[in-house]
């Protein structure tokens, strides 16, 4: 299809999931597995977002998010973990980044029209230009343009993951209030703040780059990982360095933390469904490559990462004059 169109289609997709009134029920599968959530999406005349999504499966856990402040609620121990959402990219939002187009990367095609949950959808498949990463095909509402479902494909074209809408109402009346509410009855439960902060890792002696075309950096920070408990309570949490690369609709991450008898590790890959992990030892420091796309491109990521160890005197000595 022609790129405007695409390009025209793809900005609609993912302005209707930040803009628009839904709520209903997701449905997420990968591999064997498969789970579902409850989610409910409000805005106001002055943009403001506010957002719901409930475990239906599993221990009980709830996502309650005002603008760019998620709080995710642990039940059983009456725990608020707080922490700030750096880009709008999980279902149904589309786009990672807008740091580059998307189609210099993938073929846009428009396939016949189908419903989903009861819509009439517009189909499209993404096909990569590359072996890089993998093709996608979206069904999005034919007038809100709201994504209604999401497959993720193999190089066979069979699905590895999929998450879709089993129910849905879109322009529904705002009932922020009620998240608000939410908001307010968690006050008295414990609470913790995960802090990302920005990081420097060349400086640190890190040589982290692409080495894929169309993979942009997006995000390079310093920030906690693992369980979490509440405050005087034993926690199995450590920090980690993490940078973050998209191509606009996949991405990757790959976390650095140093060589620690607490947490017992070893190099090798892992994979389930779209998702492959990759660890590797570098001197004293654990790198793991993760990310939704094909095994050759965590492989690349993994290989092109360099350490040289940055000397005390080199890191403080002040640059010398022209």
């Amino acid at each position: 299809m022609p790129r405007k169109e695409a390009a025209s289609w793809l900005t609609k997709i993912h302005r209707a999931a930040l803009k628009q009134n839904y709520v209903g029920t997701l449905t997420y599968q990968r591999g064997s597995g498969m789970h579902s959530t409850r989610i409910q999406h409000y805005t106001d005349l002055f943009n403001n977002e506010y957002e719901r999504v409930e475990a239906l499966d599993g221990k009980q856990r709830e996502m309650l998010r005002q603008n760019d402040v998620v709080r995710n609620l642990i039940y059983e121990v009456k725990l608020v973990v707080t922490e700030k959402q750096e880009n709008k990219d999980s279902f149904p939002a589309l786009l990672a980044t807008t740091n580059g187009d998307v189609l210099d990367q993938y073929d846009m095609r428009h396939l016949p029209a189908e419903r989903v949950a009861g819509m009439d959808c517009e189909v499209f498949q993404l096909d990569p230009k590359d072996g890089f990463r993998y093709a996608y095909r979206i069904w999005a509402e034919h007038n809100s343009g709201l994504l209604m479902r999401a497959q993720t494909m193999g190089e066979d074209g069979k699905v590895l993951e999929q998450v879709a809408f089993s129910q849905v109402e879109v322009g529904v009346p705002s009932e922020k209030q009620r998240i608000l509410a939410a908001l307010k009855s968690v006050a008295g439960w414990s609470q913790y703040e995960v802090v990302s902060q920005p990081t420097n890792l060349a400086e640190q002696g890190w040589a982290i780059t692409s080495p894929i075309k169309g993979f942009q950096k997006i995000r390079e920070v310093r920030r906690p990982l693992g369980d979490i408990a509440p405050a005087g309570k034993s926690s199995s949490g450590f920090e980690v360095q993490q940078v973050v690369f998209s191509d606009g609709l996949a991405g990757l991450s790959l976390f650095i933390e140093p060589v620690s008898e607490k947490r017992s590790r070893r190099e090798g890959f892992i994979s389930q469904g779209a998702t492959h992990v990759m660890v590797r030892r570098i001197a004293d420091f654990w790198l793991t490559v993760v990310g939704e796309v094909p095994f050759a491109t965590i492989k690349q990521f993994g290989a092109a990462v360099d350490y040289k160890p940055v000397s005390a005197n080199a890191a403080s000595r002040p640059a010398s004059a022209p």
